[in-house]
């Protein structure tokens, strides 16, 4: 599950190969759904296998960077249904698991981080060639460029600071691709491939409410 984005996704990877997904993308003006819909689509995609909550070998969840709230639920919500089922527990990038379906050339994963800011990594086929980073959006050529001339921008990151990366030559995916959509069932295939961290939160910066608690006591 990943729940960094405000889209709340889910896919459930069985022992004989088959792989589920469902998700919920809230519209345009409309806040994430994800405390409300993500048990929900997972409990659908258990019943739709014919499978019980007590099945789960392991849940694996998206640790960010992302929302602070989006991954303060979906990490709970995990870590809650691993210790319920007996599963083990694994987190997985979100930034890693935006770049996994495309393969073949280096993709620039790029969320938006709000505040003006984008969240960006860069990845060749399962390598990481730039750790993900906050940076100011002028910044994404330049860090884009470590995935070489062939890379391409994808993430809803990429959308909004497109301006900014085909200005300076780096290729952005068509509005319409998918790509630009963080999959879960890219969250699955990473768990179980071994390529896993951690599951702790990684913001890479303070929350809002951190950040004017810091500000009023200096």
């Amino acid at each position: 599950m990943d729940t960094a984005t405000p889209a709340t996704a889910v896919a459930l990877l069985s022992g004989d190969g088959r792989l589920r997904e469902a998700r919920d993308d809230p519209g345009p003006g409309e806040r994430p759904r994800h405390a409300q819909r993500l048990l929900v689509l997972a409990a659908e995609l258990l019943a739709g296998a014919g499978l019980r909550w007590d099945a789960l070998d392991a849940v694996a969840v998206g640790v960010g960077p992302g929302g602070y709230t989006g991954l303060r639920i979906g990490l709970a919500s995990a870590r809650g249904l691993a210790r319920a089922a007996g599963a083990g527990l694994l987190g997985v990038g979100t930034l890693r698991a935006l770049a996994e379906p495309l393969r073949g050339r280096a993709a620039a994963a790029v969320l938006d981080a709000r505040r003006g800011e984008a969240f960006v990594a860069v990845y060749r086929d399962g390598e990481e060639l730039l750790a993900p980073r906050v940076c100011d959006p002028a910044e994404l050529p330049r860090l884009a460029g470590r995935g070489g001339p062939d890379v391409l921008a994808i993430g809803d990151g990429a959308l909004r600071f497109s301006s900014y990366l085909e200005a300076d030559g780096v290729a952005v995916a068509p509005l319409e691709s998918k790509l630009h959509r963080v999959s879960a069932a890219a969250v699955c295939r990473l768990a179980a491939s071994g390529t896993v961290t951690a599951a702790v939160p990684d913001y890479l910066r303070l929350a809002d409410a951190e950040r004017a608690r810091d500000t009023s006591t200096t």
